[in-house]
């Protein structure tokens, strides 16, 4: 017997999230988004089975509702299931990065045909929309877990069973483990990066010529400002309580270090980089995090005419997608290096043997 999925929400979360569901034979899957363009287009693919603009009507039908969609916007749907007379038991999932406000409003739901089960996968990208979704986005990422008071250890199981063929890796932690660990490792960064493009732009006023010197290394550290403001928005004033505590911690760490340079303590600032360094280091290199990750190798090339056609002509001979090209160095005569980024580890690796057997010298970056 199928069961009706429905999805609230084809961007490039929920659209990715559809494109792995559909694949089930089990599943009838409704999708639901203020673009008609995103919906027609999901249709044309077979992504989606039914497009709709009425969640009351859609959610009477589904088994499970998706609700991918921003964090208080997530928050207004719990609230207005509260008011849908329902037919049968409804699972109700979300992707929201933000857990605290989304299972508050989930375990003030009286309906007892609806169970609730947070969800958060952690992977990404810095493009939005319909036509950035993949269905490889969360294979091997991690994929957290964050059960109601309302839902039960079997109703979680049924959630990774429908969310199967994403091949993510399903962790189940607290509202409250949860919300910490993120607001470490992607919307704390998210901001001090915000903080570095508008410390740049200021210098600007000073030299201009500053956004040419920003294109390498600045642009990397800084990439993940790129992303969609309104969504980040969201996500910063729905978990400010903790950003507002390390927004503390962090000004103490830059007093400490700018104490270690006033009073030119170098063997404390030496040992500060190569904490940094040896943590950095020992994260693990294969899996996928809260920030979307970059596969990249450096390429030695002569400046000779065809020098970068025939490296991607040697990539794409062998079938591999290359999702970015920078030179980062290249002068009159001299060696320049190429940066080419992938979408996985397995290309990266395959892309350094490809082209050391034609005596390139490529480096990995961990």
């Amino acid at each position: 017997m199928k069961q009706t999925v429905l999805i609230v929400g084809l961007g490039l979360i929920g659209g990715s999230i559809a494109m792995n569901v559909s694949k089930k034979e089990d599943v009838f899957v409704i999708g639901i988004d203020g673009d008609e363009a995103a919906l027609n287009m999901a249709l044309k693919q077979g992504v989606i089975d039914q497009a709709s603009f009425d969640f009351s009507k859609s959610v009477i039908e589904a088994d499970i509702c998706i609700l991918a969609t921003p964090i208080s916007i997530t928050i207004n749907y719990l609230n207005k299931l509260e008011t849908i007379e329902l037919k049968k038991p409804l699972l109700v999932t979300d992707v929201s990065s933000v857990k605290n406000q989304v299972l508050k409003a989930a375990n003030r739901l009286e309906q007892s045909m609806i169970s609730f089960v947070g969800g958060h996968p952690m992977a990404g990208s810095h493009k939005q929309g319909y036509t950035a979704a993949k269905p490889h986005l969360f294979e091997n990422a991690i994929y957290v877990l964050t059960p109601s008071v309302h839902a039960t250890e079997e109703e979680a199981d049924r959630l990774r069973n429908l969310l199967s063929e994403t091949n993510a890796r399903f962790l189940t932690f607290t509202t409250k483990e949860h919300d910490e660990m993120t607001a470490v490792i992607s919307h704390f960064p998210h901001l001090i990066a915000s903080s570095l493009v508008h410390q740049a732009k200021i210098w600007q006023e000073t030299h201009p010529y500053i956004e040419h010197l920003a294109a390498g290394g600045f642009k990397d550290i800084t990439r993940i400002a790129s992303s969609n403001p309104r969504l980040w928005q969201d996500i910063f004033f729905q978990n400010k309580r903790l950003l507002i505590s390390m927004l503390d911690d962090w000004i103490s760490e830059m007093e400490r270090v700018r104490t270690y340079l006033e009073k030119e303590e170098k063997e404390e600032t030496y040992q500060y980089l190569l904490h940094a360094k040896q943590y950095r280091d020992g994260l693990p290199v294969k899996e996928k995090g809260a920030i979307p990750s970059f596969y990249d190798i450096y390429v030695d090339i002569h400046d000779q005419p065809g020098a970068i056609h025939d490296v991607i002509g040697l990539l794409a001979k062998e079938g591999i997608s290359i999702k970015n090209i920078q030179i980062l160095e290249i002068r009159e005569g001299i060696t320049g290096v190429l940066r080419i980024s992938f979408a996985s580890n397995e290309e990266q690796v395959k892309s350094k043997e490809v082209l050391s057997q034609q005596q390139y010298e490529v480096m990995i970056q961990q």
